[in-house]
């Protein structure tokens, strides 16, 4: 049986700070991880990863491993950076026999005419344009290149709005994982025509029980302008807001406040308002203070009180570090890159376009930098370096309150990035 191996160009190992510590696989791109995505668009599993060096150890539940041998004939060699669109996909007649997969005149995928090392790959410059073999036979996916890190911020909104269209049909329930979706209960108030889907409880096999979502009374649905879903072994707590296109994962909590337009994903905590936002999973907005336009990473933690700035008094485009130096994003509205592992004190104010680099913990009543390096560790410039054994004590405490290990890749990969750290420019 074919199977997708995941790509990391030089373009995507330049998208920090995420890229020091995770693969673009199990990045979130609209409701769903990346590897998600390829599996349901090509109807393959993905196989591996191919990503840069200091990543070689990484492990989380359900990952890809990281490719390090051979890659048979045969195989679908795919661009990390694409991401399909899903409401387009018919679970049932998928072409998955083609030899080059193309999205607006550009190569997005190609199956290989024969056994490759993954070292072919190594430094991330080889295209995947001349894998195929010849007299291709070609297929079209419909879907968005992620240029620059900001374009999964810039593309939420209709990334969601595909991905809800896709979970509102019968025969599908979702990216992640099938469910059983239903109305909102009675109590709960919704505003607007667009579906609004909640998973249910409900009896599987012999007298097991499937959890669904708990909604209590006085949640409003404003569902004016987007689908809302709200996973199971979800709660919704009493005085909140969902303001669709929104996605709420599995197993997260939303404890009062608007949360709009965002994807939220599993075993999260949110509170307070959140708009055009992204969370992979793992993280906690547990207390009060904007978040807007933003993408926190897995096992974020924002202190209470934490704003960030998504739009500068000028109304101008902003700017935003990237290893390139600062890079005008073209876009008004942009809040902060939040890595990996990254934790701010109460009261935290984060300018407009900020990076806060993975395992960084910034605090004080000075606002951090428009770039913070990554295990960074202070209340002002210049940081100290997080030390690489406390950090892991974190860590490995963090995970354990939501009943996650740290293995031992974990460790090895963590520590991988943490000397693969990279260096920042002070700059306005």
């Amino acid at each position: 049986m074919s199977a997708i191996y995941l790509y990391d160009d030089a373009r995507a190992r330049e998208f920090q700070p995420f890229a020091l510590t995770r693969p673009m696989a199990d990045m979130v791109a609209g409701t769903a991880l990346q590897r998600e995505r390829w599996q349901t668009a090509l109807q393959m599993p993905v196989a591996g990863v191919i990503t840069s060096p200091h990543l070689a150890e990484f492990d989380e539940v359900g990952a890809s491993p990281i490719v390090r041998g051979g890659i048979p004939a045969g195989s679908v060699i795919a661009n990390a950076r694409f991401v399909p669109k899903l409401s387009v996909v018919q679970l049932q007649s998928v072409d998955n026999s083609a030899d080059l997969w193309l999205s607006g005149g550009r190569v997005v995928a190609a199956r290989t005419a024969r056994e490759m090392g993954a070292e072919h790959f190594a430094d991330g410059r080889r295209v995947i344009d001349d894998l195929g073999r010849s007299g291709v036979e070609t297929a079209m996916l419909d879907g968005w290149w992620l240029e620059d890190v900001w374009d999964f911020v810039r593309l939420l909104p209709e990334q969601l709005t595909d991905d809800l269209l896709l979970y509102a049909k019968p025969a599908f329930g979702g990216v992640v994982a099938g469910s059983v979706v239903a109305p909102p209960p009675e109590h709960s108030v919704v505003i607007g025509d667009f579906p609004v889907l909640i998973a249910s409880h409900r009896r599987a096999a012999g007298h097991m029980v499937v959890e669904g979502a708990t909604i209590e009374p006085h949640v409003v649905f404003d569902a004016s302008l987007g689908a809302i879903h709200v996973g199971a072994g979800t709660t919704v707590q009493a005085f909140t807001r969902l303001v669709g296109p929104c996605y709420i994962g599995r197993h997260s909590t939303v404890l009062g406040e608007r949360v709009a337009t965002c994807s939220v994903g599993d075993h999260c905590k949110v509170r307070g308002e959140i708009s055009n936002s992204v969370m992979v999973g793992h993280a906690n907005k547990a207390h009060d203070g904007f978040v807007g336009h933003s993408y926190l990473g897995r096992w974020v933690n924002l202190g209470a009180g934490t704003i960030t700035s998504n739009l500068k008094n000028t109304y101008g485009p902003v700017m935003l570090w990237t290893p390139r130096g600062m890079q005008d994003t073209g876009m008004q509205f942009l809040g902060t890159m939040f890595g990996d592992h990254a934790k701010t004190g109460i009261g935290t104010t984060l300018t407009t376009g900020t990076v806060l680099g993975a395992g960084a913990n910034v605090y004080g009543a000075q606002a951090p930098p428009k770039a913070v390096p990554p295990f960074a560790w202070g209340s002002a410039p210049p940081y100290e370096v997080y030390r690489l054994d406390k950090f892991l004590e974190v860590a490995e405490r963090v995970m354990a309150r939501r009943h996650v290990t740290l293995s031992d890749r974990m460790r090895l990969q963590l520590t991988a990035s943490h000397g693969a750290r990279w260096v920042v420019e002070q700059s306005e």
